[in-house]
This record gives structure tokens, sequence and C-alpha cells, in this order.
């Protein structure tokens, strides 16, 4: 049976886990397939080599090759421009689709449009990165009005190793930023098994949790047409209509 949609994903090459987060997501929507490339990122740091990862060229070349699949919507699965400047991803959008003809979406802008939809001004932030990664994530929002009133970072670089954070280390570093009261929490890396805890709690913080790799799917679903609030059990940003 043909597939009716594709949602193509540009994945970090050390990135073990957005893969089967995003398939699980979509997994009961049987007119949607997922389909992923991957580019060279390895390292998060302010480094002159871990910046230049993100160079455009590679993506570019990583969102030519999923367009021969004639996906439906592209998007950039990473959270690099929540350090490197929010205007990265919209750079980024425009030229994929200049090249490709394909509405192009990231996590990060998919966040904020989520943050601005809901009127989030106070915001809690939760991450594995190191402390100037994360400084710059922090006055990258302020610098849009949205003030960090809460984080919790681990500490890591090494991005494969984001991916071996356990599901409890990440759930109480989201219930520490929560005891804030921030107006949503926001988990900004697409290498943690958070989205599977979001949903559990939600409903016990009382607040939304705003997973990265879901804001990827959200976005993507909406540049492809379809309806996010088709997709169930992973979080309150699935309850927003398109």
């Amino acid at each position: 049976m043909q597939t009716a949609i594709r949602l193509g994903m540009l994945t970090p090459s050390s990135n073990t886990a957005l893969e089967p987060i995003t398939t699980a997501m979509l997994s009961g929507m049987h007119a949607i397939s997922v389909h992923f490339a991957r580019f060279r990122v390895t390292e998060i740091a302010l480094s002159p080599d871990a910046l230049a990862q993100f160079d455009d060229t590679p993506i570019l070349a990583a969102a030519e090759l999923l367009s021969h699949a004639k996906v439906h919507a592209i998007a950039w699965n990473g959270t690099s421009a929540s350090w490197l400047g929010f205007e990265s991803d919209q750079r980024l959008c425009a030229r994929i689709t200049a090249a490709t003809g394909i509405p192009a979406a990231t996590s990060i802008l998919a966040l904020n449009t989520v943050l601005a939809r809901t009127g989030v001004t106070r915001l809690g932030l939760v991450t594995p990165y190191v402390d100037d990664v994360q400084a710059r994530i922090v006055a990258n929002y302020r610098a849009i009005g949205i003030e960090t009133v809460a984080e919790r970072h681990l500490g890591i670089r090494d991005n494969f190793a984001f991916a071996e954070v356990a599901p409890e280390t990440l759930a109480n570093e989201i219930r520490a930023v929560a005891a804030a009261r921030p107006q949503a929490i926001a988990v900004t890396c697409t290498n943690l098994h958070a989205a599977p805890l979001v949903a559990g709690l939600e409903q016990e913080l009382g607040l939304p949790i705003y997973d990265t790799i879901a804001t990827a799917v959200w976005d993507s679903l909406r540049c492809a047409g379809v309806d996010p609030r088709q997709v169930r059990g992973w979080g309150r940003i699935f309850d927003l209509p398109a």
C-alpha cells in the first residue's frame, strides 16, 4: 500500500534517540512514514570545530538526498539554533526550500512557535549541555522576551552520550525545574529519551513540557498539511491545532 505522507528528518550522525522515538510517535498514523538523512555531528560545544559541524553545506546535501524520496516536509531535528541564534534555522529553512521546493521546519523554530502561541514568557529549561552552551541558550531566549526562571544541564559534550542519560535522571531534572513553576518546560536536545516521559510528567507536575523531538514532529506534520492532533499520548503539544 502506498504511503500518503512522507516526512523527512535531518539527523545528527551520532544521534540514536530521535529515530526510534519519532517512529514511535507516528506509529498510530498508518498514512505517515518518516525518513532520515544524517550529517556529521559528534560534539556540542562552542569551539570552532564544534560550531563548524552546523555549516549549511552538508545539511543541504542531506536535505537534497531526502528530496529524492519525495518527502512532503523536511525538518532539521536538532537544536543548534538555540545556541547559534534562531536566525541560523530561519536561514536554513529558506535554503532547504529554495533548493528542494519542499517546506522546511526545525525543532527550535517549532518550539519557539509553540512558546509564542501559548504565551510563555517564563520558561524552565532542561538540557544535557555544558555551561557555556547553556548560557548562550538562556541569553538567546532572553533576547526574544522569554526568561529562563529555572534551568538544569548535565555538562556533557559528547553527542552520542546524551542518549545514555537514564530516564530517571531526566525525570528528576524536569521535576527540579518545575519547582520554580515556570509556564512551560523545554527539554532541548534531540538525543535524549525524555519524550516518552512527557505525558506522565505533565500530569504529575501540571505543566506543559515541550520536548524538541516532539516539536520537530509537530511542525513537520503541519508543514505536510496534516493535523498534529492525530498524535496521541505524547504530551500537550499535540493538543495544539495546526
